[in-house]
């Protein structure tokens, strides 16, 4: 009996060892889980949209092509096919998909924030360009202002599950095109050191920014050896025009080493085919249209192929960020974008919600998880947006955060090995225990491995939700705010730079 209790408590002391070695490998929530358990189209359907995205490029072709990159493409074997449209042959696409970038770090300003982009690891993030806040104290809409923008990133930086912090809202009280673009990179650097990204809007804004960069690294040339901010461009002007405006953003940006997020957001019905699948083939032929950009140029460099398909309400016309349609388009766009090997970019969570309710809590939910059981590297709207992209929430952001743990959770699944499947367990509680699963160690190892706890959901019985007055979601993450926006700001940028960076630009923060 003695030699058998040993060997019990001798296994129960591998079983702890095992349980501590797998809390670190799998914590219930983290970021950077692995997707791709989610396939919207079979392996027929997936090659045929991409037969059909191939036909695209090389039957129909690009127009209003900017000239330095008609000479790029024909020097490297393209041609004008007899629509007058610049054709990219089949062999050519698949070359530059061979050649381009399959992974790269973004990195943040402090290496802690780093991401590894592409292969099947999950992060979600931010866009978008909100000319609306939903203000803290009232609950109404108003003008974004720059001060709103500052806050905003302030918020993220202290937001486990959001990785990196694109610029969310336009500074509506910027009405000066190169001051909105200094003073949004100005914001974006002074409120987190997480990877950051932004757009502007001309080629020539780019290189004032990148010297404000180097500024805050301590020196010309530092953003080029760590680039922590990628630049987000719409190369493609749908259907199947390049924008000239963007191609010379992203030719200042390749100067400097800039990863570059290429986002191709048509609309079904409109800009694009209303069926999904024709919808598919097209903005599967626009993002790599996108790729072929960056590659004629600069083959390898990093680059995020962002098929972003959106949907309209045809009985309306208008832009709807929600629902299952607009869900499993992205995720297909994600299955397409892995297939090809390429770091993928999708968008989700745009909820058409106005208030921070029911309606804004399914429609995130929803988008988010079938676009992280996708797989997409990168996945962005995903915290704070509302009203169909008009509109930004500080309570959103803290409520979309948790909900992003709960999404991680959903993309690790879980583990099946001896120990959780958990036999012995089961034998000695039925046998010889106490009859229940309660406090034993195989219990207390699945407590903290296997389950999420979140901060802010309430599972309080009712009565004592009832005495604690009731709260909703919407006020406990209202204060959550309060909380984080009242800390000491992060002083990510020192007195000195900051100061000459205010002697240098028209700084408004």
């Amino acid at each position: 009996m003695a030699k058998r209790l040993q060997r019990q408590s001798g296994g129960r002391a591998g079983r702890i060892a095992m349980r501590q070695a797998e809390i670190q490998q799998h914590l219930p929530a983290a970021p950077g889980q692995v997707g791709g358990q989610y396939k919207p189209l079979d392996d027929k359907e997936l090659q045929d949209i991409l037969n059909a995205a191939f036909e695209i490029l090389e039957d129909i072709g690009m127009s209003e092509v900017p000239d330095v990159v008609m000479n790029q493409a024909l020097a490297q074997g393209c041609h004008i096919n007899e629509l007058g449209r610049l054709s990219y042959p089949r062999s050519f696409v698949e070359g530059i998909i061979g050649g381009a970038c399959k992974s790269f770090t973004l990195h943040g300003r402090d290496p802690k924030h780093d991401i590894e982009v592409g292969g099947d690891k999950v992060w979600f993030g931010t866009g978008g360009a909100a000319v609306q806040t939903l203000d803290l104290d009232n609950g109404l809409y108003r003008p974004s202002t720059v001060k709103d923008l500052y806050d905003f990133t302030r918020l993220v930086d202290r937001l486990e599950n959001i990785n990196w912090f694109t610029r969310c809202c336009v500074a509506t009280d910027i009405p000066d095109n190169f001051d909105l673009d200094i003073n949004t990179a100005f914001a974006l650097v002074k409120g987190t050191t997480k990877p950051i990204g932004t757009s502007f809007t001309i080629g020539e804004y780019v290189h004032p920014a990148i010297e404000m960069f180097d500024m805050v690294l301590g020196g010309e040339g530092k953003f080029k050896e760590r680039p922590f901010c990628k630049v987000h461009i719409s190369p493609v002007i749908s259907p199947l025009r390049y924008g000239e405006d963007a191609v010379d953003v992203m030719l200042a940006a390749l100067e400097h080493n800039m990863p570059i997020n290429a986002i191709i957001a048509a609309q079904s019905g409109a800009t694009a085919p209303a069926t999904p699948a024709g919808m598919l083939a097209q903005t599967t032929a626009e993002t790599l249209a996108g790729l072929i950009l960056v590659n004629l140029f600069k083959p390898g460099h990093p680059t995020i192929f962002s098929n972003w398909p959106f949907v309209l309400d045809l009985r309306t016309g208008a832009f709807c960020g929600s629902g299952g349609e607009i869900s499993i388009m992205n995720a297909a766009a994600a299955q397409i974008g892995n297939h090809l090997g390429l770091p993928t970019g999708v968008a989700s969570s745009m909820a058409d919600a106005k208030a921070v309710d029911a309606q804004m809590g399914a429609e995130k939910a929803l988008s988010a998880l079938a676009c992280g059981l996708s797989g997409a590297n990168m996945i962005y709207e995903s915290a704070g947006m509302m009203a169909s992209l008009l509109g930004v929430s500080f309570e959103a952001f803290v409520l979309d955060n948790e909900m992003l743990s709960n999404i991680h959770r959903s993309i690790r699944g879980f583990e099946v090995n001896t120990e959780t499947l958990g036999v012995d367990t089961i034998r000695e509680t039925v046998t010889t225990g106490e009859g229940h699963f309660l406090g034993g160690d195989h219990t207390m190892g699945a407590m903290e491995r296997d389950y999420y706890y979140p901060k802010l959901a309430n599972r309080d019985t009712p009565r004592e939700w009832n005495d604690s007055g009731a709260p909703d979601a919407w006020g406990g993450a209202r204060d959550k705010v309060r909380e984080i926006l009242s800390l000491e700001t992060p002083g990510y940028v020192s007195a000195g730079v900051e100061a000459a960076i205010r002697a240098k630009w028209n700084i408004l923060l």
